[in-house]
């Protein structure tokens, strides 16, 4: 009987599965075809340049990536700095892989990320992410409350707080400043709260790429609410409203400041106009003091005028940055779809000089404040030192609690790799000493094969040194623009007394068509030049002119440096006025 019931399961068993697959073509296996692709990988997270700025010494970051192939993922391995932190070789979707994770011990300095991924018939594919870990920020000026330079975040470095995003707000294919700048889409904008920003005083300055289309925005308000105008709000009786507007084809920039009972308009008319098809980075600024307000573009006045009582911060919790909205939406200045770059908010009102100082900032590219150490701020690489240089003490510097020494057969070397650009400055202070009474200062010149121990070939880069001039100490620079070099000595103008010890500012600047030569911002030498070249001009000398500036002597330089700082264009006279 047991056999019998057995039997007759299993037949019901035959005729149900038979009965299920009625009308249903059976399972053939299909043949993927060739593999004829590599896998194909995209970085998420961290993106290229990203720049991690938190107080901790070490940290952590998120790692996002995606993985695709034609026929069939094998494996995949994540590595960091040679190192693997992860490696996958099973996957639920064989053809795609989506991983995000979080990696700790994340150390300040230059990281490399690697992703590799191999397919089931050996392509192979490596793609890479390079980003940082920054050291803590330090506001760079006086009264800096706010820095957001938008190089992969939305992040705010004095407080290291994160704005909150509205809409999809993204980041530029370009930067006017670092690697990353804001680009602004519809219905998207930042904002952050205001607390600790609000003072008596108040200024603001930023670069941006203005963007006619809308044809108006607004592009930094802080404003209070508008009860009885929610949905198109307009409330300015306290706070201020930056924004801009279409003039005829160019879009003019304006703001609106109110003193807690009425609003006082500063519009620059056609002075404060910019042109939205130039593609150009404009600087912006704006102070608010307790008499007046005055708008800046490019580091130039445009509007200026008196506002009674000041500023009234009444309500004003909310900053929006490129966009009226929440708070001023109700005549249409909304979202703005330009670009925005190096943010800075501050609680004193900027002078004019420290506006434009903060412009010439914008294109600094090498900075040694010899404060116990010959590291540049920007690179954070160390100098080379050769023989033993040194420091004057605290008492003896310019600023801050140090300054370079010279001394005999000693100096400072630097690689030139992204300080060699079409245009050129340099600035620094710099106390004479008049033994040995000639000597290089800075130098970025070509090796000379033909005279190794006595080099002088001036067809490319730089030479600023200086000589004895009846006792004085003649500042000089010569230049090289591929096939012959250029003279500039001011002769008797551009003469220190040694015997002063005096700290002076030195400076000078190379463009595509003139040389400039300034002392104590006075230009001593001017002339035309056709350009640098920059052939073979891979080291630069601080306080000597060797290695390829020696074969008239002017080697190691036993004066005092300090506050040098290179940029990479030429600076403007009143650039460097405001650096005096």
């Amino acid at each position: 009987m047991k056999n019998i019931k057995t039997y007759i399961f299993a037949l019901t068993a035959l005729l149900m599965l038979g009965s299920c697959y009625e009308g249903i073509d059976p399972i053939t296996a299909v043949d993927p075809g060739n593999d004829v692709g590599a896998p194909v990988i995209s970085i998420v997270k961290p993106s290229e340049g990203f720049e991690i700025q938190v107080p901790e010494p070490v940290t952590s970051t998120a790692i996002e990536f995606r993985v695709e192939d034609d026929i069939e993922i094998m494996s995949v391995s994540v590595s960091l700095d040679g190192q693997v932190i992860a490696a996958f070789d099973s996957f639920l979707d064989y053809r795609i892989f989506n991983s995000e994770f979080v990696y700790d011990n994340i150390t300040t300095g230059e990281h490399v990320l690697q992703v590799t991924a191999v397919d089931i018939v050996g392509n192979e594919t490596i793609a890479t992410s390079n980003f940082s870990k920054e050291p803590p920020y330090t506001p760079l000026f006086s009264g800096e409350t706010f820095y957001m330079n938008f190089d992969g975040s939305y992040t705010e470095l004095v407080t290291v707080t994160d704005a909150t995003e509205v809409g999809m707000p993204s980041f530029a294919p370009e930067a006017r400043v670092g690697s990353g700048a804001y680009a602004g889409a519809t219905d998207s904008y930042l904002t952050f709260p205001t607390s600790g920003l609000l003072g008596n005083q108040f200024s603001a300055s930023f670069w941006t790429k203005v963007n006619a289309d809308p044809d108006r925005a607004g592009v930094l308000v802080i404003g209070p609410p508008d009860d009885a105008n929610p949905d198109a709000q307009n409330n300015r009786t306290s706070g201020f409203r930056l924004f801009r507007e279409n003039a005829g084809g160019m879009q003019r920039f304006k703001l609106n400041v109110g003193n807690g009972t009425a609003d006082s308009w500063f519009d620059g008319g056609t002075d404060a106009d910019v042109d939205p098809t130039t593609d150009e980075w404009v600087h912006i600024a704006f102070t608010i003091s307790e008499s007046e307000a005055v708008v800046y573009i490019n580091g130039e006045v445009v509007k200026q005028g008196t506002l009674d009582g000041g500023v009234d911060w009444t309500g004003c919790d909310v900053l929006s940055i490129m966009s009226g909205a929440p708070r001023f939406s109700g005549w249409g200045h909304e979202s703005d779809s330009g670009y925005m770059d190096d943010l800075r908010l501050f609680n004193i009102a900027l002078s004019q000089d420290e506006i434009v100082g903060m412009i010439a900032q914008s294109d600094e590219i090498f900075k040694l404040g010899f404060n116990g150490s010959y590291t540049d701020s920007y690179s954070d690489e160390d100098c080379t030192e050769v023989g033993n240089p040194s420091y004057t003490g605290s008492s003896d510097a310019y600023e801050g609690n140090n300054a370079y020494l010279g001394a005999t057969d000693s100096y400072l070397t630097f690689p030139t790799a992204g300080l060699l650009n079409e245009e050129f400055s340099a600035v620094f202070r710099y106390k004479v000493n008049e033994t040995p009474d000639r000597a290089g200062i800075l130098v970025i010149g070509p090796p000379d094969a033909d005279n190794p121990d006595a080099q002088n070939n001036r067809s490319s880069g730089f030479r600023l040194f200086r000589e004895n001039a009846g006792g004085l100490q003649r500042i000089k620079l010569n230049a090289g623009n591929g096939t012959a070099d250029s003279w500039f000595d001011g002769g008797a103008d551009a003469d220190i007394d040694p015997t002063s010890n005096q700290w002076h500012q030195v400076a000078f600047t190379i463009s595509a068509t003139e040389c400039v030569v300034y002392i104590d911002g006075v230009v001593v030498k001017q002339g035309e030049f056709s350009g640098i070249d920059w052939t073979d001009c891979d080291v630069l000398s601080i306080m000597s002119g060797a290695p390829r500036f020696t074969g008239w002597n002017h080697n190691s330089d036993e004066s005092a440096m300090d506050d040098l700082r290179i940029f990479k264009k030429a600076l403007s006279h009143t650039e460097i006025l405001s650096m005096l």
